[in-house]
C-alpha cells in the first residue's frame, strides 16, 4: 500500500491544522489506521488510531481533546484533525495501516508513508 501524506505547515500555538493521508494499491477500508509522530531527537510514536469501520478510536493523552481522526473509506483517505496546537505537537507526522482491529502500540503499525512536517511556533 502506498500513503501519502500532506496538509502539513507552520502555525503558531493556538492554531489548526488538518493533515489528509490518501492510501492506494490495498483495500483501505480492511485495515486500521493511524497517525504517528516523530520529533526531532525522539522516537515515533502513536499519536490516534482508528479501526477499519471507524467505530472505534484511540487517542493518547497529550492530545485528547485537541486532535481528530476521521477516515473516509469512500475516497481511501483519512484525516486528522488538529486544533490548539502546541509547540511540543511539532514532529514529522505519518500515518499508518494496521493489520489489528485498533493500532494502540508503535509495533501494531507496519507500513507507512513520507510524511508531513508539522511545525508550531511559540
Amino acid at each position: 500500500a502506498q500513503l501519502v501524506e500532506s496538509g502539513g505547515g507552520l502555525v503558531q500555538a493556538g492554531g489548526s491544522l488538518r493533515l489528509s493521508c490518501s492510501a492506494s494499491g490495498h483495500t483501505f477500508s480492511s485495515s486500521a489506521m493511524g497517525w504517528l509522530r516523530q520529533a526531532p531527537g525522539k522516537e515515533r510514536e502513536i499519536v490516534v488510531g482508528m479501526s477499519r469501520t471507524g467505530l472505534s478510536t484511540y487517542y493518547i493523552d497529550s492530545v485528547k481533546g485537541r486532535f481528530a481522526i476521521s477516515r473516509d473509506n469512500a475516497k481511501n483517505t483519512v484525516y486528522l484533525q488538529m486544533n490548539n496546537l502546541k509547540p511540543e505537537d511539532t514532529a514529522v507526522y505519518y500515518c499508518a495501516t494496521s493489520d489489528a482491529q485498533l493500532g494502540v502500540s508503535l509495533s501494531q503499525y507496519d507500513n507507512w508513508g513520507q510524511g508531513t512536517q508539522v511545525t508550531v511556533s511559540s
